[in-house]
Formats: structure tokens, sequence, C-alpha cells
């Protein structure tokens, strides 16, 4: 099997070869190692790459469909998983140099669990920056990641590896975390397909009130079946909802789009503006849903203060009380930015602290008050198109500035998926950000397939990095 051949096709069709034994695990685990070799030692997006234990995976996932005994949608599919999400025996390391010599986990978490349950190939993990707290692609640990685009541009985070891995046809589908946008940035950045579900849908640990695992693919269909996998519950985390007893999730363009009420959100009042193909990219999307029967509504700024400052600074608590954790000796360590970024926190009070959450508690009543009126609404995911590949963000005083139109569905909760639309003049991806109601994760993927199958460009994968 040729790379051009795996990348042609979706996670359904590839297990329906194997049911059909016109392909096998193994040849498909052997295509991607073999683009492994070829290209990730140019784009850094993978380490701990487990060749070996792959392919005896991939064996024994041959074994199961030779016996018609298949597990599922996910056997035999190979996944990677993020720095971030531990798998016993794996290093966890959390984008740190000052890690690497971390023992090996010790525990499987909830979404390497329903991965390994399912079948999947797991192959290796994805880089991603110092603390998962830069949308960027940079680490003190690995070298910068690299866009397959165009590697001097930058291929977002912190789900870095996955974006840069994924476009660039090394696996079919990978596993990233979301606490401002790390699966939707850098599935905008790379043209992929990534779901911030909602709150408590896919079960993480340690758990947390901002941070959820989320899947990313290079289609719709690939992104739903992962999600399928993992929204199942697990007890380990204090905040995962009970099944949703939905069995496969149906996707079609044929969905009932007259009186679907939808937001246009493109100024939120603060922040930096819209670079022109953003804004045209995502106006597009609007006029195509409009044509089709849904009554599209331009939302007027919804704040009138910088709604992104109290989340700037509970993220810094946050990221200061990780490197505080660090032997002094290795804080140094720390990526440039990330420590300048972080230690403005080293004098914040309870006061100032207890004042940003009170901000962010606020900010999301203002949004969840926004959109109770809407089905969905529609929004860039980003600013601007991209960024230097070694930058730490768009505003490097504020790593995480140019996530202004995803972090706030961290804080409502809402599930929100990025979607490719379109390319800039430099052939670089633009996604487009839908936002559901809460618990509609399916509704808003299935928004996402729609504008996945109307775009008029059909993309030739950059499986050979352009420079």
């Amino acid at each position: 099997m040729k790379i051009e051949e795996l990348v042609a096709l979706n996670c359904d069709e590839i297990t329906s070869l194997y049911a059909s034994r016109e392909i096998s695990p193994v040849e498909v685990m052997r295509c991607t190692l073999a683009q492994i070799e070829k290209v990730n030692p140019s784009i850094g997006a993978l380490f701990s790459i487990r060749a070996e234990e792959a392919m005896d995976q991939a064996h024994a996932s041959e074994s199961r469909w030779g016996k018609g005994t298949g597990l599922g949608p996910l056997d035999g599919i190979p996944v990677s998983i993020k720095d971030s999400i531990a798998l016993k025996g794996w290093p966890w390391r959390h984008g740190l140099g000052a890690n690497r010599n971390l023992p090996d986990s010790i525990f499987t978490a909830p979404p390497a669990a329903r991965l390994l349950e399912a079948g999947a190939l797991i192959f290796a993990k994805t880089v991603m920056p110092d603390c998962g707290l830069m949308a960027s692609g940079v680490s003190s640990l690995h070298s910068p990641a690299r866009n397959p685009w165009g590697m001097q541009y930058n291929t977002g985070g912190s789900s870095a590896g996955a974006g840069a891995s994924l476009a660039a046809g090394i696996g079919v589908m990978s596993v990233g975390s979301d606490i401002a946008g790390s699966v939707r940035l850098p599935a905008s950045h790379c043209g992929l397909i990534a779901l911030k579900p909602s709150f408590g849908r896919i079960p993480h640990l340690a758990p947390d009130v901002m941070r959820t695992a989320g899947p990313m693919a290079r289609n719709v269909v690939d992104t739903a079946r992962l999600f399928e996998v993992l929204r199942l519950p697990d007890a380990r985390d204090v905040w995962s909802l009970a099944p949703d007893n939905k069995k496969r999730l149906q996707l079609s363009e044929s969905m009932k789009f007259k009186r679907l009420r939808i937001g246009l959100l493109t100024d939120l009042g603060y922040g930096m503006p819209l670079e022109a193909p953003v804004r045209a990219a995502v106006q597009a999307v609007a006029a195509a849903f409009a044509e089709r029967g849904a009554v599209v509504e331009y939302l007027e700024k919804p704040y009138d203060h910088d709604a992104m400052e109290p989340i700037d600074r509970a993220m810094q608590v946050r990221g200061w009380a990780e490197i505080q954790g660090l032997a002094p000796e290795l804080r140094k360590e720390v990526w440039p930015a990330v420590y300048r970024w972080a230690q403005a926190a080293s004098n914040c009070t309870a006061q100032q602290y207890l004042s940003a959450l009170s901000g962010i508690a606020r900010d999301r009543a203002r949004m969840q008050q926004l959109t109770e009126r809407f089905d969905y609404l529609l929004t860039p995911v980003m600013p601007m198109v991209n960024f230097a590949f070694d930058a730490s963000g768009a505003d490097e005083a504020m790593p995480l500035r140019h996530a202004q139109f995803t972090a706030p569905f961290n804080q409502t909760g809402q599930p929100a998926v990025s979607v490719h639309h379109s390319f800039d003049d430099r052939g670089l991806p633009i996604g487009v950000q839908i936002v559901g109601q809460r618990f509609n994760d399916l509704g808003v993927l299935k928004m996402a397939y729609c504008v996945e199958q109307w775009r008029s460009n059909a993309i030739a994968w950059p499986l050979e990095p352009i420079t």
C-alpha cells in the first residue's frame, strides 16, 4: 500500500477493506511507519515511536479480522496520542525538557484505555509545548514542530505534533487535548478537523474543569468515529458524564436547515483584528448555510472589556504552579517565553486569583446568555491564518492571545469543532469554528460534515512537507 492510497481512505473504508481481506492492519501499519521514517525527522511531530509494539498490535488485529471478530471501527487503525495523555509504560513529559528523566507512566488515562479496548494501533506520542500553555509548536523538550504545509509556519498548539503528523499523512487520527483551543487551533493551522467536546463527555485524567481530550483527523468521519470510542464514561474522572446511549454517529448533508438559527460572531469586542482571508472564510460558510434556509444573524460585540485577561491570569497561575513543582535547578529549562509569561503570577495574591475566576464566571455567563437563542454559533478559529514556526504565539507577551475565539467555549463547556474550509494565497489552511449547545456534539459534527462536503477545494495532503 502507498501512503497516497491510505490517506484517501477514511476509517470506515479501511475497516471495510479489513473485513473483506483486501488489505490488512499489518500492511497499513507498515505504510504508516514508512511515512514516519520519511517525514518525521523534518517535521519533528512524534517521539517515543514504538514500531515493534505497533506491529505486534497490527498482527493481533489482523488475526481478529481474519476470524471475523474485529473489535469495531478502530480495530487496526493507526492512532497517535499526545504527550499529556498517560499510557502505562510510556513517557509523560508535558512538553518540558525539565521532565526528560521522569519515570514512565504507571497508569493509563481514559482516552488511551478506550483506544486499546477498541483495538487501535497506538504507535507514537505527539509533541507539545511546555505545560500545554502555548498555542504553538515550540517546546523546551523538542525542536519546534514544523507545519508540512509550509515549514516556516507554525503548527499551532498545544496539540502541535498531532496537527503536523496528520497533515503529513502519519496515522489516521490522533487524540489531543484542549484547554483554550489546543485541538482546534492546530486543526486550523494544518487543514484538519478537531472536536472539543462538551465538558465531561470525554473522560480524562487528571480531572479538570477547563481541559478535555479531543479527537483530531483529516476528515469528519474519522473524527466522529474516534469520538464514539473516547466518549465512553470512566468513573476515574469525577466530571465524566453518564453514557449518552447513542450508537454509531450518522453523518449526512441532508440536515434540516430551514429555521435553523445560526449566530455569526466575528468581533468579540476585544483582541486581535481578523485578517481578510479569515473573515472571508467565515462569511462564506455563513452564506452557504443561509442559502440552504438557515437564519443567520450577525452578533454585535458581546464584551466591553478584554475577556481574555482573566483566562490568561488563571493560566499563568496554573503554569507557575507547575514550574514551581520542578526542582529549582530545572526551572530555567522551561521555554523562555512561557517562563516569563507564567512568572507574572509569582506575586498573584489569593484575592487577585479569585478575582480572575470571578471574571471568568461573569464572562462565561455572558457567553451562555448570548448563545442560548441560537442552535449554533459560527466564528473564526483564530484571527490570523498563521505565524512563524518558532514563535510562541501571535503575541509573545500573551502566548494564548490568538485563542480569543476558542478559549471562551472551554469555559462554557459547549462543543466546538474546527473544520477546514479554504487556503490563503500562500497555500496555508484556514479553518472555521462551529459551536453548539452543550451536549450537542453530534450536531456540530454534522454541521462540520456539511462544510466539508460543500467546500470546492480538494485537499492534496503535503505528504512531502513543503519548504
